[in-house]
């Protein structure tokens, strides 16, 4: 009972912190409500006793990934400067986008709840099966997708320090 409240407060954190930030016209508010999400992200990991994607999500994305937008944000824009509201027909295709989106992730989470609900009730995974299934090279492992993310990671910076030298 105590678990299903707590997982209700989290994925309430989530929710409307997911919508103030997207919704505020001060950017470093959205990047501090981004914040908040990934927190609470790490909280529903916690839940799912899974402590080391807990510290992960923690470490890298509240962590090294926020500390990398807050950097982006203060060196290619005025952190006080409120960000004008877009069109409605730009909103209106975007909030469409955002619905497909939410179809398409709703429609492979309800396929895919059978496979979670295996795994769930076998117990818990190792954690050796959890660092092959992460750097594997087999099929549905995910060393290619992992490395991709690290060049993404190292080009943003590059491009954050040109940025700052153009300064």
């Amino acid at each position: 009972m105590a678990e299903q409240i707590i997982f209700y407060i989290l994925a309430a954190v989530i929710v409307i912190c997911s919508f103030m930030a997207v919704t505020t016209q001060k950017i470093i508010r959205s990047a501090t409500f981004l914040l908040f999400v990934l927190l609470g992200t790490a909280g529903l990991y916690l839940l799912l006793n899974y402590e080391f994607l807990m510290g992960v999500q923690i470490a890298v994305y509240a962590g090294g990934v926020m500390v990398l937008f807050i950097f982006a944000i203060l060196l290619t824009n005025e952190p006080g400067k409120d960000i004008k509201f877009e069109k409605p027909g730009k909103m209106f295709v975007a909030a469409i986008a955002s619905l497909a989106g939410l179809g398409i992730c709703g429609h492979i989470i309800f396929n895919n709840v059978n496979k979670f609900y295996t795994y769930v009730t076998q117990g818990e995974m190792p954690m050796q099966d959890v660092g092959m299934a992460m750097m594997g090279t087999d099929k549905y492992q995910y060393l290619l997708p992992f490395e991709a993310i690290s060049i993404l990671l190292l080009a943003c910076i590059v491009g954050g320090i040109m940025i700052a030298k153009k300064k």
